[in-house]
């Protein structure tokens, strides 16, 4: 009984780390309008203050980001690409991830921004 107890235990541990989401600090930009999108099956991509990309917590080239995206899409092409970038990211690095998805004919992109209820989140 105490087996069954604790391989219960192990797979209630693996299943809360698989739900588990890789945040970065940034400060969202704000919208007007707004639309809430499905959480399920999609890929975040990060882009901090300083124009870094982070997917799945990793830090990537545009190189990098270009391949992972690839990658995401060949897996499931209805991947809703999710783009989380700070207020004061230059727009050329936004610009390059879109560009990724338009060389690679993905159209299924949500631009991540706060709806101005509540300060910092999405």
């Amino acid at each position: 009984m105490s087996d069954i107890a604790f391989l219960l235990l192990i797979f209630i541990m693996l299943i809360s780390l698989m739900n588990y989401r890789q945040e970065e600090p940034i400060d969202y930009p704000e919208a007007s309008l707004t639309e809430v999108t499905q959480a399920d099956n999609n890929l975040e991509i990060w882009v901090r203050r300083d124009g870094t990309i982070v997917i799945d917590g990793d830090v990537v080239s545009e190189r990098g980001a270009e391949g992972i995206i690839a990658d995401a899409i060949a897996e499931d092409p209805s991947v809703r690409i999710h783009l989380l970038a700070d207020r004061n990211t230059e727009y050329r690095t936004v610009a390059s991830i879109i560009s990724i998805l338009q060389t690679l004919q993905h159209r299924v992109l949500s631009l991540v921004v706060s709806d101005g209820t509540q300060e910092g989140t999405p």
